[in-house]
């Protein structure tokens, strides 16, 4: 398992300046992978030079490597070409599918948790591991649905893949505790049952409360629950890359930084713990 990079922020136009004016407390940036599979101009230029002073992380959100449509391989070749240019130090995606019948629901639609998933997944992994000459790493979603088929809890899904394709995790904090709000599980338990070797990556976002539900918006500040869920998952694990994500509501990079100072902080406390 490669060090841990630090902490880092997404990568967001809105920030591309002031990245590269302030050079800010940031470890590392995390790109979404299909901003930047264009032939050049604007996103490209920022890309290589953000990428010129610090690591970058791929992150995509549209390989749906839980569909049973026919993976895309002209996709592929872009992320593969897209590697070569940034080389990453890993590129991810979502353990979802995106669409159905040639139609994109420009959602991550979860799985049912079943050993025939995992047989059809885990072929679908090990095909774009061999496409992109390395290991993917899968990010849990938020879910708002469940399966009455589903055999197996998700963290045991996830086990089931990592043993099977010697994939990599990328474990959202704030999507566990979302989807275990949505649907009664314990958030604790599946941190605890997240096979320890795999997870490469954590995520941290905000979300909003219904009472009855939670929705994962990214839009807002990381929420006390989630920190908790962060220092377990801390203790488990270890140091950990951990990325702090904003699609909506984006505040000015400063805000961001200082957020990120508190992820630091949650780790270096629960890293004491352990000590």
């Amino acid at each position: 398992m490669p060090s841990a990079l630090g902490f880092g922020l997404g990568l967001r136009p809105v920030h591309y300046t002031a990245v590269l004016e302030s050079a800010p407390a940031v470890d590392w940036f995390e790109v979404i992978t299909e901003n930047y599979l264009v032939g050049g101009g604007r996103p490209l230029h920022f890309l290589d030079s953000v990428r010129d002073r610090y690591p970058v992380v791929m992150h995509g959100v549209s390989m749906s490597i839980g569909s049973t449509a026919p993976l895309d391989g002209g996709y592929l070749d872009r992320v593969l070409s897209l590697a070569a240019r940034c080389e990453p130090e890993w590129i991810s995606d979502h353990l979802c599918w995106t669409g159905v019948g040639g139609q994109n629901l420009h959602d991550l639609m979860p799985l049912p948790y079943t050993e025939e998933a995992v047989e059809h997944v885990a072929a679908r992994i090990q095909r774009v591991q061999e496409r992109l000459r390395r290991p993917l790493v899968l990010e849990n979603v938020s879910s708002y649905v469940s399966y009455t088929s589903s055999a197996m809890s998700e963290w045991e899904f996830l086990g089931a893949l990592v043993e099977r394709t010697g994939c990599g995790l990328l474990l959202d904090i704030n999507n566990v505790y979302v989807s275990s709000r949505n649907h009664g599980f314990s958030a604790e338990e599946f941190i605890d049952g997240v096979p320890l070797a795999a997870v490469r990556q954590f995520h941290l976002a905000g979300h909003q409360d219904h009472g009855s539900h939670c929705i994962d918006t990214h839009d807002a500040p990381v929420r006390d629950e989630v920190w908790d869920l962060y220092a377990r998952a801390i203790r488990r694990f270890g140091p950990v890359s951990t990325l702090l994500e904003r699609d909506d509501k984006i505040p000015p990079l400063p805000e961001l930084v200082a957020e990120l100072g508190q992820a630091r902080a949650v780790a270096r406390a629960a890293e004491a713990e352990t000590a």
